[in-house]
């Protein structure tokens, strides 16, 4: 009982942090470096995921998601030193995340039960990437239809994900077809980004 005690006074102290970094770090530079639309919106729905979790569980998933995210994380970055942001920025993509898109309450919610984050299926990821790699030296190749002849390609798989996604407490089809196509097109900038390095290596 006084362990429980001495960890909710923990997690209010947290919370009480986090409202001070909302109100008086945050807010003022905001709006001076913004981030993409599509990368907002990104944040946004893993913000909503993880909206009622407690500060340890939610800087666990947003690990798992900085490296699920690898590619779109980097362009973000390249991005905001490109326009001369000087601070750090995976530090600034966790307080949004964390502070900024998780809108807050004030009324007291019961705990939630913690949703993991949900990682794609090893096989599809490697599926993706021996797609890519066979089909982006033609000549009328597009990330886009690329995609969509990935997944003429492999049905069962993808029916298979599908269901293992929904198991896992994705509800949402319209969640789900963004999760995979997401994930397509950054194992596609991931393959490419790849092959610059090598480039440059070489040159």
């Amino acid at each position: 009982m006084e362990t429980e005690k001495k960890e909710e006074m923990v997690t209010e102290e947290f919370d009480r942090r986090d409202e001070c970094v909302e109100k008086y770090l945050l807010a003022p530079s905001i709006y001076r470096f913004k981030f993409t639309e599509e990368f907002m919106k990104d944040m946004w729905i893993f913000s909503k995921i993880h909206q009622y979790d407690h500060r340890k569980d939610f800087k666990e998933a947003w690990a798992l998601w900085l490296k699920e995210n690898e590619e779109i994380v980097s362009q973000e970055i390249v991005r905001l030193q490109d326009l001369r942001y000087e601070g750090d920025i995976l530090d600034k993509m966790f307080k949004s995340a964390r502070y900024y898109f998780r809108k807050k309450s004030t009324e007291k919610k019961a705990p939630m039960k913690r949703r993991e984050y949900i990682g794609m299926n090893r096989e599809l990821i490697e599926k993706m990437d021996d797609h890519i790699e066979r089909h982006v030296v033609d000549d009328d190749f597009k990330p886009s239809a690329a995609f969509d002849a990935f997944c003429e390609e492999t049905v069962v798989l993808l029916k298979e994900e599908v269901s293992r996604l929904f198991a896992s407490g994705l509800k949402d089809p319209d969640e789900i077809k963004h999760k995979i196509k997401k994930t397509y097109k950054n194992r596609y900038f991931m393959f490419i980004n790849k092959l610059n390095n090598k480039g440059i290596e070489q040159s």
